[in-house]
């Protein structure tokens, strides 16, 4: 009795095991997949991709939502990062511009994860609270910088979403090439959100390739 009990504690052990390797695989492939190739890509290709069958990845991730919910954790706590560090520097003006050029990097290095902020998931309740806020402490860094007479005062939330739906359209031949790209477009917004704009040195162009075909 004492060895049928070890060698199904051994099995019970092994299929553990196995599903917290496959859960793993899924998630690296679907955060290497989105990033590249933003949210479209169907599960049935990311379990495709990760070697497992559908029925594993949807035992995981009975929806999209959980997936993306999940293989975009860290790029979440990392946005929460910038802004807290934002509003933890004492000149709420240089903190805004600093919370600017990162979030805005951070979303050049990841296509998907500006699909999934930018998505509504109401299923997805941390994400969904994360991202809230994320943005609530961004409004308060915001009031800090118009309150010191740095921030233009018609400045409104609502933009900084705007300028994520624009930032999302860079479509680059490399990382590094979009990160340069997303440095210039940065540089370009914090100028135009000055209360009193003052022309400054824009980082070096990039050449990116078009994004409409004329036939």
């Amino acid at each position: 009795m004492a060895r049928v009990r070890a060698v199904t504690d051994h099995s019970s052990h092994s299929l553990r095991s196995d599903a917290r390797d496959n859960r793993e695989r899924i998630l690296a492939v679907a955060g290497v997949t989105f990033a590249a190739e933003g949210l479209d890509v169907p599960m049935r290709e990311i379990a495709r991709r990760a070697e497992v069958g559908p029925a594993t990845l949807y035992r995981h991730f009975p929806t999209k939502a959980a997936l993306v919910t999940e293989a975009f954790t860290e790029q979440m706590a990392a946005c929460t990062a910038i802004v807290d560090e934002g509003l933890a520097d004492p000149d709420p003006w240089r903190g805004f511009c600093r919370v600017i050029e990162k979030i805005c990097e951070l979303h050049a290095r990841d296509r998907g994860f500006t699909s999934a902020f930018l998505a509504a998931f109401p299923h997805a309740v941390d994400f969904a609270a994360d991202r809230e806020r994320t943005l609530g402490k961004v409004a308060e860094l915001a009031r800090r910088a118009k309150a010191a007479g740095r921030l233009r005062p018609d400045f409104v939330l609502d933009d900084l979403i705007l300028v994520l739906m624009a930032h999302g359209g860079i479509r680059a031949t490399s990382p590094a090439v979009a990160v340069a790209a997303s440095r210039r477009f940065a540089a370009l917004l914090i100028q135009a959100f000055q209360a009193e704009p003052v022309t400054s040195p824009l980082p070096p162009a990039v050449r990116l390739p078009p994004t409409v075909v004329v036939r």
